[in-house]
């Protein structure tokens, strides 16, 4: 009884190997050639992405996406080579989809967030953008994650949703950025002297935007100096290095001209002691 029970196995797991044995074959197979076709066509995609004049955020989103769709009817084609029915493989990725959406809810919001960025554009690749109290340039801009450089050379990967949703100062959206120079002076200095000393400090530096206007405004009068902002334009994505530059440019021409910046003082008066004394 058992012999023939076990032989009768046997000879199942023959015939069901036998018909599927091919299928499984062949699915190996197309799914090696489907891999080896989607690098072949990623490689063209890359370069035609390349040559065109597509901005390089896009093309970082769409390469994603196209690995993503290239690798999902891929998928699909190896399962009705299996001999999986069409409705009911749909009918199972609806399943999987379903409770993939329901676990990865902050992913679909980030894939929509990074929609929205590619939609609207409030920045791309290789800006200097702040969020959320980072700073930094944009270095990719992929399905889910936009990832930024910062000054000292940290790398920051932030979810789209995230991004999308939270207010962004872009700082190299306008080509030309005004730089803003607190100064504070005696009160003994002559007002219009310092103006044109500042001013031609400023002017002296090669990269400044002599086109637009070069202003020092009296702005507020302290508890022992007077307070100026001095204003100029840069090239936004020069901004940091010529703040500096421009700031000590300022600088060594107060030190040329004998004008020193002001050090707070207070006047201590003392009454007279023989007034407390007779009382």
């Amino acid at each position: 009884m058992d012999k023939e029970f076990w032989l009768e196995i046997k000879s199942q797991v023959i015939t069901y190997l036998t018909a599927i044995g091919p299928k499984i074959l062949f699915a190996i197979l197309a799914f090696i050639i489907g891999v080896f076709l989607i690098k072949i066509l990623m490689r063209v995609l890359k370069r035609g992405l390349k040559k065109s004049r597509v901005e390089l955020s896009l093309k970082t989103f769409i390469e994603s996406l196209s690995i993503f769709l290239f690798y999902g009817f891929l998928i699909f084609g190896v399962g009705s080579i299996m001999g999986i029915e069409t409705t009911s493989f749909l009918a199972v990725f609806g399943a999987v989809g379903i409770a993939i959406a329901l676990a990865l809810q902050g992913s679909l919001a980030n894939f929509a967030g990074g929609v929205l960025i590619l939609v609207f554009k409030p920045f791309k690749v290789n800006d200097l953008i702040q969020v959320n109290g980072n700073i930094g340039f944009v270095q990719q801009i992929d399905i889910l994650y936009t990832r930024i450089k910062t000054f000292d050379g940290r790398i920051i990967t932030m979810p789209n949703g995230n991004v999308s949703n939270s207010d962004v100062d872009n700082r190299t959206m306008e080509k030309y950025r005004r730089v803003d120079l607190d100064l504070r002076f005696n009160f003994e200095e002559n007002i219009d002297e310092l103006r044109i000393l500042v001013t031609g400090a400023l002017r002296k530096h090669p990269q400044l935007v002599q086109d637009l206007p070069v202003e020092l405004y009296f702005n507020e009068i302290g508890e022992s100096d007077m307070r100026f902002k001095a204003r100029c334009w840069v090239e936004s994505v020069d901004y940091w290095p010529l703040y500096w530059e421009l700031l000590e440019g300022v600088k060594k021409d107060l030190d040329a001209n004998g004008i020193k910046i002001p050090i707070p003082k207070k006047e201590v008066f003392q009454g007279d002691p023989t007034i407390a004394l007779k009382k």
